[in-house]
C-alpha cells in the first residue's frame, strides 16, 4: 500500500497491514482462531466488522432475531452486488432481483406436489374404514367406482359399485369395523408425532421476577414439533423468534404422514392448518438454497410469508384468500410490511395454480372446493337470518376458545395424559367415532360433510340430505342436524391441541354448516345451503377471528359472488360477539398454552392502555442489573475472569438471548450479545490465556485478545420515565432485540429490555 494515502487509487489494499483492522489484528497471529471465526461468521457479517452495530453470529435456538441489524445486513449485501460493473456482475444482479420470484415458484410447485399427494393418501386411508377397492386397494371409493382419479375427470360416483368391497353389510360389524380402523389410524398417526419431541428454553427467567438473593434453576419445557396446527409457532417465528427444528424435512414428513392418518380417524380436525405448516417447511427449505434469505432471518421470513399463504391456497383451492391469510393472521408485522411482502406473497400463486389443476387432486378438473349454483337471490329480510347466524357464530367462537384454553389446563395436565399423550389421541378417537359414526351425515370426513351440507337439492336430488329434506316428515332429519351440531361443537372443543397433526378450520366450518342447514329448514324461500355456508362462514370467524381472507376464502371456495355480502355481514357480527366474549382467537390462546414468547402489537397495546405505567416497571431487579453491566476501564479492556464469571451467570439465567451492557461511569458504551461473548471467551480464546485482558471498547493492538467486533456500539435507549407504549411500540414496530433503558437527566444507564421479559410481563398483565 502507498505510503501517503493521498496517493492511494482504486488498486490499493483496502485493509493495510498495520491494526487498523480490529477484527483481524486479534487474530491474525492465530490461524486456528482464523478458521474457527469465517466458519461462524458468514460472509454479509463479515462486510460489517467496521460498522459500529457490530458482527453477529447465527441465530441460537429459541432467540430473538434483530430485525434493525439484518436489515443494514442486507443492505451492505445489496450494495455490495449491484455497484459492480461488468457484463458479468450484471448477471448476477439480475439473478439476485429474481430470486424471490425463482424461490416463491419452486414454493409453489413443491406445495402444490406436497398437498395433492397428502390429498389423495388420505381420501383413501379414510375410505379403508368403510371398505376397499378389490381392484385396486390403493384406490379410494370415488376412484374405485368411477373413472374419476386425481388425474382426469369422469362422470358423477354412481350408486352400485361391484369394485368396491364393503367389510361388513350388518351394522354392528360395520360399526365395529369402524371404530378399530379410526383408533388404528390414531395410534399411528399419535406414534409418529412422538419422533418429533424436543426440548426447548425457558421464556423467562426466574431470577428476574425476585427482587435479591438466591439462583432459581431454569426449567425448559417439551414441545411436540409435527403437533397441532402449527400456526401458532408460525406466528412466533414470523415475529422474529427462532424455533429449533421446527420446519427441518424431518417434521415436514412426520406433519404430512400424521395429517393423513389424523384426518382418515374421523376426529373433528382438519388438515388445513397442518397444510400451513408443511408449506412453510417448503419455504424454509428453499429458502436455505439461497445465500440471499439464508443468511439474514429477516429476509428469511419474508420467504416464510410467501409460504405460510401457499399452504392454505392449496388447502381450499383459494389463492387470493391464502395471501389474505397470511397478511391477517400469520404476519405480525403486515402493517410496516405489506406492500413488500405482497410482492412476494403472490408469485406462488402461478406455478401453484398450474400444478394443482395439472394434477386434479379433487377429480372435478376444478380447483374449486364446494362449488355451489344456488341459483336463487336472497331478500332484505334474510339479512336478520345472517345475523342470526353470526351471532351464534361469535357465540360459539368465544366459548370455544374459553373452553379449549381451560381443557388444556386442566385434563391435559392430569400425569397421565401430559406422560402420555397418544393415550389422549385414543380416547378422543375413541369418542369421536362412537358419537360420530351413528349420525350418516357426521361419518364421513369433514371436508365431505361441508360439502354434503352445502349441497342444493334442486340440482342434486339423490343425495341423503336432499332426499330427506324433500320428504313429508323430517323430523329425524332435523334431529341429526341438532345431534351433529352439538357433537361437532363438543369434540372440537377437546380434539384441538390433541399431539397430532391437527387443524380447527374444517371442524368450525362443520358445526358452522350444520347450524346453518339446521336454520334453512324453516326458511322455505331459498335454499338453505346458503345458511349453511354463511353459518360456517361465521363459525370459523368466531374461532379464528379473521374476517378479510375469510370472506374472500368463502368466496374462493364455493365461486358465489352473489353472497360476499351476506357473508360479510356474519363474518363482523361474529368477530365483535366472539371478542365481547373473548378477547382473543384461538391461535393466540394457543400459543399462550404452549408458553411461545409471542408479541402481538395490537393485542399488547389493549393490555397497557389499562395500566398507567413507565418504562421503569420493566427494569430488572438489582440484582439482575449487576451481573449484566460491565464498567469498562478507559483502555477499553477487563479481565478474562469477569467476563467468564458474568457468562456463567447469563448461561444461569437460561434465556439464551440476553447480554451485557457496557458502561463507562454509568454511560452507555455498547451491548454484547450472549452468543457472541460465548464464542469469543470459548471458541476464539482458546489461544490466550485465563488471566488475560479482553478488549470491549477501542482500537486494539496487534496480537490482543480482542472481541469488541461483536459489540453493537448503537443500541437503541429509552427513558426510564417515557410511558410503556413506548417501549411496546419500539419493540413491535422495530423488531428489536433489546432496550437500554436511561435515567432521566443524567442518561445513565438504569435497565436494559429483552423482548422476552416485555412479553412476559404482558402475560402477567392479560391474565
Amino acid at each position: 500500500m502507498p505510503a501517503d494515502l493521498e496517493h492511494a487509487t482504486e488498486r490499493s489494499h483496502l485493509l493495510p497491514n498495520g491494526t487498523n483492522d480490529r477484527r483481524l489484528s486479534s487474530i491474525q497471529q492465530d490461524a486456528d482462531s482464523q478458521s474457527i471465526l469465517s466458519s461462524h461468521i458468514s460472509k454479509g457479517e463479515s462486510a460489517l466488522f467496521a460498522q459500529p452495530i457490530g458482527e453477529r453470529l447465527p441465530y441460537n435456538d429459541y432467540t430473538t432475531i434483530d430485525w434493525l441489524h439484518d436489515l443494514v445486513k442486507d443492505s451492505f449485501r445489496f450494495r455490495a452486488i449491484h455497484s459492480r460493473t461488468g457484463i458479468r456482475n450484471s448477471i448476477y444482479s439480475a439473478f439476485d432481483s429474481c430470486q424471490g420470484w425463482i424461490a416463491a415458484a419452486i414454493i409453489g410447485v413443491l406445495t402444490a406436489c406436497v398437498a395433492f399427494a397428502v390429498d389423495v393418501a388420505e381420501a383413501t386411508v379414510s375410505d379403508w374404514k368403510m371398505g376397499y377397492c378389490t381392484s385396486n386397494i390403493f384406490s379410494n371409493r370415488e376412484t374405485c367406482c368411477t373413472n374419476r382419479s386425481p388425474l382426469n375427470v369422469a362422470e358423477e360416483l354412481g350408486e352400485d359399485c361391484k369394485a368396491w368391497h364393503t367389510w361388513s353389510y350388518d351394522y354392528s360389524g360395520a360399526f365395529a369395523t369402524y371404530v378399530g380402523f379410526a383408533l388404528l389410524f390414531g395410534i399411528i398417526s399419535g406414534s409418529v408425532t412422538m419422533l418429533t419431541k424436543s426440548s426447548l428454553p425457558t421464556t423467562a427467567s426466574k431470577q428476574d421476577d425476585v427482587k435479591s438473593g438466591g439462583e432459581q434453576g431454569v426449567a425448559g419445557k417439551t414441545m411436540y414439533l409435527a403437533a397441532g396446527s402449527g400456526i401458532p409457532e408460525i406466528k412466533t417465528i414470523l415475529s422474529g423468534f427462532v424455533i429449533p427444528n421446527f420446519l427441518d424435512f424431518k417434521v415436514l414428513a412426520v406433519k404430512a404422514i400424521g395429517a393423513t392418518f389424523a384426518v382418515a380417524t374421523g376426529m373433528c380436525l382438519g388438515k388445513e392448518g397442518p397444510f400451513v405448516h408443511i408449506s412453510t417447511c417448503v419455504a424454509y427449505l428453499v429458502g436455505m438454497w439461497f445465500p440471499k434469505y439464508r443468511d439474514n432471518g429477516r429476509k428469511m421470513r419474508e420467504l416464510l410469508s410467501a409460504g405460510c399463504s401457499a399452504g392454505l391456497s392449496v388447502a381450499f383451492g383459494a389463492p387470493l384468500g391464502g395471501v389474505l391469510f397470511s397478511y391477517e393472521v400469520e404476519d405480525p408485522l403486515w402493517t410496516s410490511r405489506e406492500q413488500a411482502d405482497s410482492a412476494i406473497g403472490n408469485k406462488h400463486l402461478f406455478p401453484k395454480e398450474a400444478v394443482l389443476r395439472a394434477l386434479n387432486p379433487t377429480g372435478t378438473g376444478k380447483l374449486v372446493l364446494f362449488e355451489t349454483h344456488y341459483g336463487t337471490s336472497y331478500q332484505p329480510v334474510h339479512y336478520l337470518i345472517f345475523v342470526v347466524l353470526g351471532l351464534a357464530g361469535g357465540l360459539f367462537g368465544g366459548v370455544f376458545c374459553k373452553a379449549n384454553f381451560l381443557w388444556s389446563k386442566s385434563f391435559r395436565q392430569i400425569p397421565v395424559i401430559k406422560k402420555y399423550p397418544v393415550f389422549e389421541v385414543f380416547l378422543v378417537v375413541l369418542v369421536t367415532a362412537l358419537l360420530q359414526y351413528p349420525n350418516p351425515i357426521t361419518r364421513e370426513p369433514g371436508d365431505i360433510i361441508i360439502k354434503n351440507l352445502l349441497v342444493d337439492c334442486r340440482s342434486s336430488k339423490h343425495s341423503w340430505i336432499c332426499q330427506r329434506e324433500t320428504g313429508g316428515n323430517k323430523s329425524g332429519y332435523i334431529g341429526w342436524l341438532v345431534y351433529g351440531t352439538v357433537v361437532k361443537l363438543v369434540l372440537t372443543t377437546i380434539t384441538f391441541g390433541c399431539k397430532v397433526p391437527s387443524g380447527v378450520i374444517i371442524p368450525a366450518l362443520d358445526a358452522g354448516a350444520f347450524f346453518g342447514r339446521l336454520i334453512g329448514q324453516w326458511i322455505t324461500t331459498i335454499s338453505p345451503g346458503i345458511f349453511a355456508m354463511v353459518g360456517a362462514a361465521a363459525f370459523l370467524a368466531g374461532v379464528s377471528r379473521m374476517t378479510i381472507s375469510l370472506v374472500v376464502v368463502m368466496f374462493e371456495l364455493t365461486g358465489e359472488l352473489e353472497y360476499i355480502v351476506p357473508n360479510m355481514i356474519a363474518i363482523l357480527v361474529a368477530k365483535w360477539v366472539a371478542d365481547a366474549l373473548e378477547r382473543e382467537g384461538v391461535y393466540d390462546l394457543a400459543q399462550t398454552v404452549l408458553g411461545h414468547p409471542f408479541l402481538d402489537l395490537d393485542h399488547s397495546l389493549s393490555i397497557v392502555q389499562k395500566e398507567n405505567a413507565l418504562v421503569e416497571v420493566l427494569i430488572p431487579p438489582r440484582q439482575t442489573m449487576e451481573e449484566i453491566t460491565v464498567d469498562v476501564p478507559k483502555d477499553g479492556t477487563i479481565s478474562r475472569y469477569v467476563l467468564d464469571m458474568k457468562l456463567d451467570q447469563l448461561k444461569r439465567r437460561g434465556l439464551m438471548d440476553a447480554g451485557l451492557v457496557l458502561v463507562q461511569n454509568g454511560m452507555l458504551q455498547g451491548y454484547l450479545a450472549e452468543s457472541e461473548l460465548d464464542f469469543g471467551l470459548n471458541n476464539l480464546g482458546h489461544s490466550w490465556a485465563a488471566t488475560s485482558r479482553v478488549r470491549l471498547l477501542g482500537n486494539g493492538d496487534e496480537g490482543e485478545f480482542d472481541v469488541s467486533m461483536f459489540v453493537d456500539r448503537t443500541p437503541l435507549t429509552i427513558c426510564a420515565s417515557a410511558p410503556v407504549e413506548y417501549a411496546v411500540e419500539m419493540f413491535g414496530k422495530l423488531g428489536l432485540r433489546y432496550l437500554v433503558v436511561v435515567e432521566e437527566g443524567s442518561s445513565k444507564v438504569v435497565g436494559v429490555i429483552i423482548k422476552k421479559r416485555l412479553v412476559v410481563w404482558l402475560e402477567k398483565k392479560k391474565h
